[in-house]
């Protein structure tokens, strides 16, 4: 099956990063968290490893059910690790997603329960708890994972309220845009609050009338030059991708054996855009259009976006499509290779 992706735009707009864009705050960051776990449930595609066999003695002992290993054939179990990402300033009770992955020779981990597990961090402490039914990757069936598995029980000690500066770290290290940030705030505030003190961290002194949320709210949405580029990350092993929602895409045209991209203006007026027979296709909200029409005998997947396309709504069109990761991949590549996105590939697993 071949498939034309047109992506099409009314409103050119123009785009500017900001400081939130190409840094982070030091203190406020996610914390990573561990566990080990067993699974059950599992249509004998589980593992019958020594450490799988003893988690589940362990755990039949304290319902006080004394079994021993010999007597336990089921491949119905699997261990695992779990893992998760603690937000900043999460709550208890907050929801968080988990991943789990077999450590024994199990060949697959979908629909299996997972087994309340403890999530530590690196200070040994517990800060949450998961337990849930497991979605295996489609492509990798030993690993999976349970959206809103896992439970905040512990709160991280950080009072944000208390601050009176934050420290800006650059997400690349460069005296240059250092100069840049620290010379944007100063001009903001109209007085001498930020300082770099190095080439990738600027302290800003927080003024006295403002809250700290307020002026950390302030100091991300200031605008930097366009030139500052942008970065997208492709994580394999979990087969997604992010990237920013507002990153421009040039007109460019991409031909495959499988698909054709075309991104280019739509000559369409704001009257026609409503026309239901100039601009075919569903509101999928966002202010943008799927619809599927033929052309020169091509299946075609029009993509109609008010405003100017970004590679959100491009990757979007192409999930939609059903293409595999693979390809997303290799398009981005080539349309950064023609010049018609300025941004870093970063492919991670």
């Amino acid at each position: 099956m071949r498939y034309l992706f047109m992506i099409t735009f009314l409103l050119s707009s123009l785009y500017s990063q900001t400081i939130k864009d190409i840094s982070n705050v030091i203190g406020i960051r996610e914390n990573q968290l561990i566990g080990y776990g067993l699974i059950v449930g599992l249509a004998g595609t589980g593992d019958k490893s020594k450490f799988t066999i003893q988690s589940l003695q362990n755990l039949l002992r304290n319902s006080y059910i004394k079994i021993p290993a010999s007597s336990i054939t089921s491949k119905n179990i699997a261990a695992v690790m779990v893992t998760a990402d603690l937000p900043p300033f999460s709550r208890q009770g907050d929801k968080i997603k988990v991943k789990v992955s077999t450590i024994g020779d199990a060949k697959s981990v979908d629909n299996g329960e997972l087994l309340i597990t403890q999530l530590k961090g690196v200070d040994g402490n517990v800060y949450a708890l998961a337990q849930g039914t497991i979605a295996a990757n489609e492509n990798n069936k030993t690993s999976g994972f349970i959206y809103e598995g896992a439970t905040v029980e512990n709160e991280i000690d950080f009072s944000l309220k208390d601050e009176n500066f934050i420290e800006l770290s650059l997400l690349q290290n460069s005296a240059k845009n250092a100069d840049l940030v620290e010379t944007k705030i100063n001009e903001k505030f109209g007085k001498k609050l930020a300082t770099a003190m190095d080439t990738r961290t600027i302290k800003v002194m927080k003024p006295a009338d403002i809250s700290i949320v307020k002026f950390l709210s302030m100091v991300q949405t200031i605008e930097l030059d366009s030139s500052f580029k942008k970065k997208v990350i492709v994580d394999l092993s979990r087969e997604s991708l992010i990237t920013g929602g507002d990153i421009i895409i040039d007109p460019v045209t991409i031909a495959r054996n499988s698909f054709t991209i075309r991104i280019d203006k739509s000559g369409l007026s704001n009257e026609a855009w409503n026309d239901p027979k100039q601009n075919p296709g569903v509101d999928i909200g966002d202010n943008v259009k799927i619809a599927d029409k033929p052309v020169v005998n091509i299946d075609n997947a029009m993509i109609n976006t008010k405003a100017a396309p970004t590679i959100s709504d491009l990757v979007r069109a192409m999930k939609v499509m059903k293409l595999p990761m693979s390809e997303i991949i290799d398009t981005l590549k080539m349309i950064k290779e023609m010049g018609a996105i300025d941004v870093d590939i970063e492919v991670r697993g």
